[in-house]
This record gives structure tokens, C-alpha cells and sequence, in this order.
């Protein structure tokens, strides 16, 4: 069972910069399936980023290519979200998840990833 604890989340200005952590115990992230996904109140949950730590593979949602990049790291069991340029549609509570991959393969949408961390608010104005 793995336990994830985002810290790192805040109040910051329009583009401005922040890095989001997520500290997890238990088995180790390393081929894992990990992300992060972001939700607003009223509204469905969006994906935002993932790697699957087998083969350090990522993908990001359009809406943050460019500006976000995620990183783990292994040695830590710590997974990282750093965002630039951020705009007031980004400001969301921000979850960090974790799933076992399937065949080689993070095959399930972020959002529906099986652990999840209770997560950090983040406020861009």
C-alpha cells in the first residue's frame, strides 16, 4: 500500500513559479506508474502530468505542456511537480497519485489512479 503526502502548494501570482512535492512511504516508486491530477471545486478532475518511473516516460496534459515539468526521484521516493508561468486557470487542489502499471504500461487515466494523496491547494491570482 502506498501513502502519498503532497507539500509545496500556495498563493502565488500570475506568472509566477511553484514546485509541488509528494513524499511517499511504503513500496518504493520505482516502477510505478505516478502523477498528478488537479480538481476545482464543481468541476471533473483534469490530469495534469505522469511518468511511469520503469522507463522515465512522461506525459502532460495540453493545457501544461511547456509550463509544468514532473521528476522523481527514486533515491527519495519523492515525485515533484514544478510549475512556471502560471495563470489563474491553474489554481486547483493538486493530488499526487500512484498505480501499478499493466504490462509495461501506465494504462489507467491519471485521475482514476488506485492511491492518492489528500492534497495541496494551489492559488494563482
Amino acid at each position: 500500500h502506498v501513502q502519498l503526502v503532497e507539500s509545496g502548494g500556495g498563493s502565488v501570482q500570475v506568472g509566477g513559479s511553484l514546485r509541488l512535492s509528494c513524499a511517499a512511504s511504503g513500496p518504493t516508486f520505482r516502477g510505478l506508474c505516478v502523477g498528478w491530477f488537479r480538481q476545482v471545486p464543481g468541476k471533473e478532475r483534469e490530469g495534469v502530468a505522469t511518468v511511469y518511473t520503469g522507463d522515465g516516460s512522461t506525459h502532460y496534459a495540453d493545457s501544461v505542456k511547456g509550463r509544468f515539468t514532473i521528476s522523481q526521484d527514486n533515491a527519495k521516493n519523492t515525485l515533484y511537480l514544478h510549475m512556471d508561468s502560471l495563470k489563474p486557470e491553474d489554481t486547483a487542489m493538486y493530488y499526487c497519485v500512484a498505480d501499478r502499471p499493466f504490462n509495461g504500461y501506465c494504462s489507467r487515466p491519471v485521475v482514476d489512479f488506485a492511491y492518492r494523496g489528500q492534497g495541496t491547494q494551489v492559488t494563482v491570482s
